[in-house]
């Protein structure tokens, strides 16, 4: 399965936002892969992990972000379930999951209900070592500064807004990863 032709079949070529998901999926493919290499003891699917990254924000194009040249009617919240039934029906269950839950570090049913967000009721947050691996590496690129690798300290911050919960999760993927 080659990640590309996939990112090709729903993204127009030379547009400003098939030059941006394919920068960020790479960036976070490179990250996740390298703590992959790094971590031997994980025992994480490297080629799964490679394929998965590439396509974990399939569904941006689906969503209203003009900011990142995405011109969809769906909130960018809907982003991770949309990419999810878009691999779904390319075949490609093991990444849906992946672009489900790799939204912050994870969605549950529960913040969905309180906050009346636009999802399905039922959780979104990572469940294998590698739906963890991309989750968190994807943390580290942000569609809307896609030249600059964030700090944890930037991450942490980002994530600060959602509760403490979302740190404790984030700071124990970190003492995992790093």
């Amino acid at each position: 399965m080659n990640p590309i032709l996939i990112i090709e079949k729903y993204y127009q070529q030379n547009t400003d936002l098939y030059r941006l998901i394919l920068q960020h999926s790479a960036l976070v493919a490179k990250k996740a892969t390298e703590i992959c290499k790094n971590h031997s003891e994980l025992h994480a699917d490297l080629q799964f992990i490679e394929q998965a990254a590439m396509l974990h924000d399939i569904g941006i194009f689906l969503c209203n972000a003009p900011s990142i040249f995405c011109t969809g009617k769906h909130n960018y919240i809907e982003h991770g379930y949309l990419g999810g039934q878009i691999l779904r029906n390319e075949g490609l269950e093991r990444q849906a999951l992946v672009a489900e839950r790799h939204t912050g570090t994870g969605i549950t049913k529960e913040e969905i209900i309180r906050g009346k967000l636009p999802l399905p009721n039922r959780d979104f947050c990572p469940v294998s070592i590698e739906e963890k691996i991309i989750c968190y590496a994807d943390k580290f690129f942000s569609k809307s500064y896609p030249d600059k690798e964030l700090s944890i300290d930037e991450i942490r911050h980002n994530l600060s807004k959602f509760g403490e919960k979302k740190l404790e999760i984030f700071d124990l993927w970190h003492k995992l990863f790093a």
